[in-house]
């Protein structure tokens, strides 16, 4: 087959490590009274990788289970991509170490850096393929960030989590389904708000570097939130626009989990129901680009995700990138 109308969704799959992380473990390290974190982020608990968890582990576990769903024969994958921020080695990718380990002997990979937007530029470009194609594309986004995460910076420490997840894109002939409308921004402008320092080309390691510049730093939280605010919102006003459908259309509206307050005042602002807005941060805190995959399999495994329904997803984080996507089931 070559070349398709659109992409559908054909299977999904997630993955967290075994280590609950409850508030109280936090908060008592960092000497804030009970209750702090869930007021301020929705967050009641999350996952940690535990010594021997990987990055390629919970990859390949995510998409494990998104390929079994799908029921598709392993041969029919072209395309391996992986949205991560947190690969095991800056060099080689990670995604041909997940393709092999799934058996996908005919699939290229590659990994994608978008912070927490990486699985909505991801689903985009996959889309792309499978239209102009006529293959079927695994998109996995995985972060451990528990191992970024500097224990002493309350803004970051109280967030950040391990996941992944994990979605088929496979060809249809049915145009009205799949992609119906994306934006994706990039503002640089604001690129240091959330930096990992050293350990990239302009400063490698070396004896000289200090301990805490090897780990994730948010310099102003408030510029975050509302710069995040802005671009979801933006985003998801576009994408609809050229979806060319209103607010009211959407069934099911999955925005990156950052933090409750986020999305929550997003939701508000694109005048969508809290009712059909999907939340997974509260048991599972955030982790990047793997939140609205995680949270749209969560979804479907609940049987919450029908043919038919349409869901509008959105996400900001570090760079600044953001975008969102309209997409019906």
């Amino acid at each position: 087959m070559r070349g398709a109308r659109a992409a559908r969704f054909s299977g999904f799959g997630h993955a967290v490590p075994g280590r609950r992380v409850p508030n109280t473990d936090i908060e008592q390290s960092l000497g804030l009274e009970p209750g702090w974190i869930e007021r301020r982020t929705g967050i009641r608990q999350r996952y940690w990788a535990g010594e021997g968890d990987t990055l390629t582990g919970l990859a390949t576990e995510a998409g494990e289970r998104a390929l079994t769903t799908s029921g598709l024969d392993r041969a029919s994958i072209g395309l391996v991509l992986l949205a991560t921020s947190t690969p095991d080695h800056l060099l080689p990718p990670s995604a041909p170490l997940v393709a092999h380990r799934l058996g996908l002997k005919r699939a290229g990979g590659i990994d994608l850096a978008g912070a927490c937007a990486g699985f909505l530029y991801a689903l985009t470009l996959a889309d792309g393929f499978v239209r102009a194609q006529g293959k079927s594309v695994l998109v996995i986004a995985a972060n451990i960030l528990s191992r970024r995460i500097n224990p002493q910076e309350r803004a970051s420490a109280v967030l950040f989590a391990d996941a992944a997840g994990a979605v088929v894109l496979s060809p249809s002939e049915d145009e009205n389904i799949g992609l119906l409308g994306a934006d994706l921004k990039a503002e640089g402008q604001h690129y240091d708000l959330i930096t990992i320092p050293a350990g990239g080309s302009s400063r490698p390691f070396s004896p000289e570097i200090a301990a805490e510049d090897v780990l994730m730093t948010m310099r102003d939280g408030r510029a975050v939130y509302e710069k995040a605010v802005r671009m979801m919102v933006d985003c998801g006003k576009a994408a609809l626009t050229e979806a060319e459908l209103s607010s009211k259309a959407i069934s099911r509206f999955i925005p990156h989990q950052a933090n409750s307050r986020i999305f929550e005042t997003v939701a508000n602002h694109l005048d969508i129901d809290p009712a059909i807005t999907e939340c997974s941060v509260r048991h599972y805190g955030n982790s990047s680009a793997a939140t609205i995959p995680l949270t749209l399999s969560l979804a479907h495994e609940q049987g919450r995700i029908q043919p038919g329904e349409t869901l509008l997803m959105t996400a900001a984080g570090a760079g600044m990138t953001g975008g969102a996507v309209v997409w019906r089931v």
